[in-house]
């Protein structure tokens, strides 16, 4: 139960996206009682605005907030406008921090991201490297501002003894991912080049760069689960990053021909090497996650997750973001 004694009022916000339509969709299939959950879209106000934030809070009066939402964007729309994630970013996290304490929210847990780990640093990462130097050059502003929840966090533990606190996913992907060509993450990305390449009758999938870089990839709802675990275990300020095992980091050409098994598709995968590949590894250490929930936590394997995927964007391609 909350700290009002009543039943925990669980507000989402980002609720319409990938970690938000995950969450949803667990928590349908095992209901708790004593919990109610609200999950926001951006039609319902703009965090960014403190006024409209005050009123969204004001109308659902939450106990408990999963904080998901944020202006996101592709590797140059970064790049180009770093100012303008940098400030949005502010605004919407302070607004949400801010007004849960006002409003006496008992609990909220913010979404970081492995990139706002340092450009320079040793693997595989962990909870303690955050700040121990300069975010990749390229998206400085949207890092920096993910950076400043850890700290505002410390904050109101410090100053208020508040329970906020923070995760940190590897890359997530699964149903209602953005399978946009020019801002969508690698597997999204692949599922809807090939999807394309077959509705052409193209007898080649062409995956840009070499394919050897590895990575750690998260099924939606497995991030789900551990996220509502979070809400609902674990009690402490500092973050937590939420990961598959380091023994199951995969080449992106594992990732590709594993979409291409899903697809059946019978044509030549050829990788152009010729397009950069980008950071060569970028491995989570899940340590303090599995010390506190044991190793019982199976994740779903990736061909399985994969496979579940591309059988949802083949049903809902009218609806998926492309």
């Amino acid at each position: 139960m909350s700290k009002r004694g009543e039943e925990k009022i669980i507000l989402v916000t980002g609720g319409s996206g990938l970690v938000g339509q995950a969450i949803k969709k667990v928590v349908e299939t095992e209901k708790r009682e004593g919990e109610k959950f609200v999950f926001l879209s951006s039609k319902d106000g703009d965090l960014a605005d403190a006024e409209a934030t005050r009123k969204i809070f004001e109308k659902y009066r939450p106990t408990h907030v999963i904080h998901l939402a944020a202006k996101v964007g592709g590797l140059f729309d970064n790049m180009a406008h770093n100012l303008d994630f940098l400030r949005q970013n502010i605004h919407i996290n302070d607004n949400v921090l801010q007004t849960s304490y006002e409003t006496g929210v008992f609990k909220v847990v913010s979404c970081l991201s492995t990139c706002i780990f340092p450009d320079k640093t040793t693997y595989p990462i962990n909870e303690t490297m955050v700040h121990n130097g300069p975010p990749h050059n390229s998206n400085y502003g949207y890092s920096y501002a993910k950076r400043l929840i850890d700290i505002s966090n410390r904050g109101y533990y410090d100053q208020y003894g508040k329970i906020f606190t923070s995760v940190i996913p590897c890359n997530v992907f699964g149903p209602h991912d953005n399978f946009n060509l020019k801002s969508s993450h690698v597997i999204p990305g692949l599922i809807r080049k090939l999807y394309d390449a077959m509705e052409r009758g193209d007898k080649e999938f062409v995956v840009l760069g070499s394919g050897k870089p590895l990575r750690q990839f998260i099924y939606s709802l497995d991030l789900a689960k551990l996220f509502l675990w979070v809400l609902r275990e674990y009690d402490e300020v500092e973050p937590v990053i939420l990961s598959v095992d380091e023994k199951d980091e995969v080449s992106i050409e594992e990732v590709a021909r594993l979409i291409a098994k899903s697809f059946s598709y019978q044509g030549m995968i050829r990788f152009d090497s010729s397009a950069a590949d980008g950071q060569y590894k970028k491995t989570a250490c899940n340590n303090k996650l599995r010390s506190l929930i044991g190793t019982e936590f199976k994740f779903t394997p990736l061909a399985e997750a994969i496979q579940e995927t591309v059988a949802w964007f083949q049903n809902n391609h009218g609806i998926a973001r492309l």
